[in-house]
């Protein structure tokens, strides 16, 4: 059916519905199909209005031009061609499919057994044919006009060095925003409004990392639960936004907004980003998109092409390997950065995308085409360095210009600030910007995205008052998260009003926090860590779409109130100081000045000898750094105060104090040290500056 519609060949590039202003321009990359229809659908995505067979294939790519079509037309596509699991080919035409460069979707899938090629419950599984016509059930892709007036707006580019990253998520930080009305509570426009950015801005953050805005979909079996995918690692189209984030009458630009208001407040936005896998799951999950337009080409097949070589943990991996697939990254890539003005982007299970099928290459195709590419090259990238399959673990082996999620950091960190024996040559090193790991091929300190806590995991407040994980709200019998949190609950599990407990906590939060901020490398911060977020113990919270994984501001309670004042201070410190974000590593100098030094002292004032790295009790340690001015950071982590003879300075005027996180007074200016001896006290982080004239 075509209604008349008058249909031309059109171009093969660029890929996706283009709008030129007079008409519109579909393209559709897929080698294997025989032929491919465009299905026009009316405004309210119920009716289908027209089917149209694309006519021209050039170089693998369907396309076909309507001038008839203008912005806000809903489309999909219907993909001919064999259903041949056995040789990995799965095109059904009875399934309406998502374009993969849409820009916009209307609607949300509605579970339904017409989404899958093969017929549920049938003997043969996925071997069996489904004759449903599923578009009923499918959202419906938008044919959008991408112009938009930026006006002045000036990306900030902070340097490396100096950035602070702040890991939200877009509903989360707003949800509870008494400022907005409940209509646009959860969107893009809501993460927009001024006291969200106010609160950003004078916490000191210079960038905020949105966990995944890409269009993503609620798995069945949570919907079943009644439950959801809160945190969206489940994308379906790579270059439209989750339209769960978009305000009613919001529309596909509601994200520009949001970004060129974050920018003028001086707040890069990146990305978390998830090309490793999609919403299609395995052999058993549904057709929405990329398994029916050409299922060899995008998916990475196993050895029997009926099932996916799967190393993500999702049922599938994307198959970068593929000139169109890995094409389609790209350009999504650039899209978010060109027409979005996006400053970077974190990358979901990275080491899959660095993969050459069985192991982690370095220079794979995606990391080389990325390395290369003259408008990704200019902006920030962020690995997640490990994934599921065979030599996942590739932390500090990613090439120069990427920096990566430093998970040892938080262990270690975790570990001895709950008093763990035998970890000071792992905490003198994360505090150095983990130089065994990355201090290669000219990489920096930065490269080291250091983090106490991340949207995976227990929240800071919850690192000090649990010992195990609570996740039963998320119905699998407290089997799902990770069991090995290096917390510790202070001696009661989870809430108490014993004020002994409480204010043990709140020195251990003080003192790691402090500790992030002090150390070189890219600090991150999960959203609410700085007011006490608690997610009740849970270490999980994927599918908590609630008060749980919510950010509250209002009516802190005092501890927290307290909190969020000394996390403020510390961020202001580590931004007046700069050996706390040097360019460089500490045991290298800008070229032509003396090296800096780094000298790490015993209790006594001592230098610390091979012994002392090894005796597993120690647990007070002194990081000395030579720099203009002196800084001497000391730690402890005993249950008792421990006396630490000071070195000499380097001015006669001795030292001052900058910072307690026993007591959380933190002095800019320094406060006077007058004795040769100080106690460090228990649990506590000082940190002193060499007193200037």
């Amino acid at each position: 059916m075509t209604n008349g519609i008058t249909l031309r060949e059109g171009s093969p590039y660029p890929l996706g519905a283009t709008w030129d202003g007079s008409g519109t321009n579909f393209a559709i990359f897929s080698a294997h199909a025989t032929k491919v229809e465009l299905c026009l659908f009316d405004a309210r995505g119920r009716r289908e209005t027209a089917r149209i067979p694309l006519p021209e294939f050039t170089h693998e790519v369907w396309h076909g031009y309507l001038p008839e079509v203008r912005p806000g037309q809903l489309y999909g596509y219907r993909v001919h061609g064999p259903y041949d699991p056995q040789n990995g080919h799965r095109f059904n035409p009875n399934k309406l499919l998502i374009d993969p460069y849409a820009l916009m979707l209307q609607g949300d899938i509605v579970w339904h057994d017409a989404v899958f090629g093969y017929r549920i419950g049938n003997a043969r599984a996925d071997l069996s044919f489904d004759r449903r016509d599923s578009a009923f059930v499918m959202p419906k892709c938008v044919v959008v006009d991408p112009a938009v007036t930026w006006g002045a707006d000036i990306r900030p580019h902070t340097p490396w060095a100096d950035t602070i990253i702040y890991e939200a998520h877009v509903k989360g930080m707003t949800a509870l925003n008494p400022d907005t009305s409940d209509r646009v509570r959860g969107s893009f426009a809501a993460l927009a409004d001024p006291k969200v950015i106010e609160h950003l801005v004078t916490l000191g953050v210079t960038a905020v990392e949105l966990m995944p805005t890409q269009a993503f979909f609620d798995d069945r079996y949570l919907i079943e639960k009644g439950l959801t995918n809160y945190w969206g690692y489940n994308t379906a189209a790579f270059f439209a936004p989750a339209t769960r984030f978009i305000s009613p009458g919001g529309g596909v630009h509601e994200f520009k907004l949001m970004v060129r208001r974050l920018h003028e407040a001086g707040i890069e936005v990146i990305l978390d980003v998830v090309y490793n896998h999609t919403a299609e799951g395995n052999q058993m999950g549904p057709t929405l998109s990329f398994r029916g337009i050409d299922n060899a080409s995008y998916y990475m097949l196993g050895d029997d092409p009926r099932y996916y070589y799967d190393t993500t943990g999702c049922g599938n991996t994307v198959n970068l390997g593929h000139q169109r697939v890995l094409q389609m990254v790209m350009d999504s890539l650039r899209y978010w950065v060109e027409a979005c003005h996006v400053d970077g982007f974190r990358f979901d299970l990275a080491s899959s995308l660095g993969r050459d099928r069985q192991s982690f290459n370095a220079n794979a195709v995606f990391l080389d085409a990325v390395r290369q590419d003259p408008v990704l090259g200019r902006v920030k990238l962020i690995a997640e360095p490990w994934d599921t399959g065979n030599e996942g673990y590739q932390l500090g082996n990613f090439p120069p210009g990427w920096a990566e999620w430093n998970d040892r950091y938080r262990d270690s960190v975790r570990s001895y600030w709950k008093g763990d024996e035998g970890l000071l040559p792992e905490l003198s090193s994360h505090l150095l910007g983990s130089a065994n790991l990355f201090d290669k091929r000219g990489r920096r300190p930065w490269a080291s995205v250091n983090f106490i806590t991340a949207h995976d995991g227990f929240t800071l407040a919850d690192t000090v008052a649990y010992n195990e994980k609570h996740n039963a709200a998320n119905q699998e019998d407290n089997r799902d998260g990770h069991s090995h949190n290096c917390s510790w609950n202070c001696g009661v599990e989870g809430p108490t009003d014993d004020p002994e407990v409480l204010d043990l906590r709140d020195r251990m939060r003080r003192a790691m926090m402090a500790t992030l901020l002090m150390s070189q490398g890219t600090p991150m911060i999960l959203m609410g860590d700085e007011v006490g977020r608690t997610q009740g113990g849970n270490n999980n919270a994927y599918c908590q779409d609630n008060e749980m994984n919510w950010l509250k501001l209002d009516d802190l309670d005092p501890r927290d109130a307290d909190f969020l004042a000394f996390t403020r201070s510390v961020i202001a410190l580590r931004k007046g100081r700069d050996v706390f974000h040097h360019a460089s590593f500490l045991h290298n100098a800008p070229e032509g000045q003396q090296p800096i030094r780094v000298r790490w002292l015993r209790p006594d004032g001592e230098l610390m000898e091979q012994n002392d790295w090894h005796n597993p009790a120690a647990r007070t340690l002194g990081m000395l750094v030579r720099d203009e001015p002196d800084i001497l950071m000391l730690f402890n982590s005993h249950f008792e105060a421990v006396d630490f003879t000071l070195p000499a300075a380097a001015t006669d005027l001795g030292w001052q104090m900058l910072l307690d996180s026993a007591s959380g007074e933190v002095t800019p200016q320094g406060s006077p040290v007058r004795l040769p001896t100080l106690a460090v006290p228990p649990r506590g982080l000082l940190v002193l500056e060499e007193t200037r004239p």
